[in-house]
């Protein structure tokens, strides 16, 4: 038995310090998602850059998903939150046949998915995993994509993926008028030197349901106009 009670006292205060501590820095509290889809034709026409489809052929001429990012609003972001929480293809069965159709991999060798899927939870997904488990997780992502047609939205303002230069702020507000919130446009670089629309960044409230505007927005640049390249 401890003699000193002042002393037990402050082991004790030391060791709950040690607990708030390890709390408040946890990784998987973030501020908002970056809900980030991409086009495949500019995938595949990036610069010294190779795609493969998926094993299960060639994706629909679409935007697909690329990931559900947790982000910090000082434009850092957590990753890689739970070793101990690794992906389980078996947790997302019954939504395989839809993340093929909306979540494929371009990426080669070709693929039927289950590589990509893991790196995003693995590197992103587990970062929220306070808010939603792995299967939530890729709900939330194909929920999202259902709710934000992209192209359809493009296409209404005259603009398709035709090889043709567009204005990027008519590209902009195109998506804006459809979901309600600006976005932030990626562009690549094709071989040719063209600035091409490459991926789209939405954001979305810690519920992975709710778009709102961008507390920040990432680095990057794109030219005035762009290509929305074919697929």
């Amino acid at each position: 038995m401890m003699k000193n009670p002042s002393l037990l006292i402050k082991v004790l205060a030391l060791q709950c310090l040690v607990v708030l501590s390890s709390c408040s820095s946890k990784e998987s509290d973030f501020d908002f998602f970056y809900f980030v889809q991409q086009w495949a034709g500019a995938y595949c026409d990036t610069r010294g850059h190779h795609c493969c489809y998926p094993k299960s052929g060639k994706p629909a001429a679409d935007f697909s998903i690329h990931g559900l990012w947790p982000n910090y609003a000082d434009g850092t972001y957590p990753s890689n939150c739970d070793r101990s929480n690794s992906f389980d293809a078996s947790e997302i069965r019954d939504l395989e046949s839809r993340l093929e159709r909306e979540w494929p991999s371009l990426a080669c060798p070709s693929s039927d998915g289950t590589t990509f899927w893991s790196h995003e939870w693995n590197k992103h997904g587990t970062c929220a995993e306070s808010i939603l488990d792995e299967h939530s997780y890729f709900q939330a992502a194909l929920d999202l994509k259902e709710k934000t047609n992209l192209l359809g939205a493009l296409k209404t303002a005259g603009i398709e993926p035709n090889d043709e230069l567009y204005n990027l702020e008519d590209i902009k507000q195109a998506i804006q008028a459809e979901v309600g919130y600006e976005p932030w446009i990626e562009c690549n670089r094709d071989g040719e030197g063209y600035s091409q629309l490459y991926q789209v960044y939405l954001c979305v409230d810690t519920s992975a349901k709710n778009l709102i505007e961008c507390p920040v927005r990432p680095r990057g640049n794109c030219a005035s106009r762009i290509q929305f390249p074919s697929f």
